[in-house]
């Protein structure tokens, strides 16, 4: 798969490519003020009243609103920051939800080859299809409001380590006959290897109080 096909109808198209995205013209540190200002002030608040709809309405805010506003707030901040984690878990949500399909593909292939306790960690069925994984993501951004945020950070540092897994070994069936496929798959795989450094980081740093 390429990146063209996860194209949709939104006004950000591609949810990895705004893992790179730039915004001139602003003052950084005022960026960074808001983006740790605005993360910390969300989690606080939901988890001092958790209810339903509270939830309900984060865990489906990019469906209703598009990535553009969570873009703006968090996509800038430092990997290892409260900031930055919420941005990783709303673009992993974003990447299963627009393709879920090709999700399931990787996570099982993921799982077969990685033979690790990743599979576990995640907490996906077996076998995982489409609509399991999209509502496994959910879960996890649910625990990551109302639960231990630490144990949601690791849940999906281990579902990006399977799929990351999964894109390689595929990436590698492709290497000769498909070389486009291959190499966006590589990417692919590298993209959610980092994603799973950086969610693992970030739940180290929350258990010592010292994700800002």
């Amino acid at each position: 798969m390429t990146d063209a096909s996860r194209d949709y109808h939104k006004p950000v198209r591609r949810p990895a490519d705004e893992f790179d995205r730039h915004f001139a013209g602003e003052d950084p540190a005022e960026v960074s003020r808001v983006a740790h200002a605005t993360a910390g002030a969300l989690l606080s608040r939901v988890r001092e009243d958790p209810s339903e709809d509270v939830v309900e309405r984060l865990v489906g805010f990019t469906a209703q609103h598009g990535i553009d506003t969570v873009a703006e707030l968090w996509s800038r901040s430092p990997a290892k920051s409260l900031p930055g984690a919420l941005w990783r878990l709303y673009l992993l949500q974003l990447m299963i939800h627009r393709d879920p399909r090709t999700a399931a593909l990787l996570y099982e292939r993921g799982r077969t080859t990685l033979r690790s306790a990743d599979e576990v960690i995640a907490g996906a069925p077996t076998p995982a299809g489409p609509e399991e994984l999209v509502a496994l993501i959910d879960i996890i951004l649910r625990g990551a409001f109302r639960g231990d945020f630490a144990v949601a950070l690791e849940r999906a540092a281990a579902f990006c380590r399977v799929e990351a897994a999964g894109a390689t070994s595929v990436a590698d069936d492709h290497d000769a006959s498909e070389p486009d496929q291959s190499t966006a798959l590589t990417a692919r795989a590298l993209r959610l290897s980092t994603y799973a450094d950086d969610l693992g980081s970030c739940a180290g740093l929350w258990r010592r109080e010292a994700l800002t």
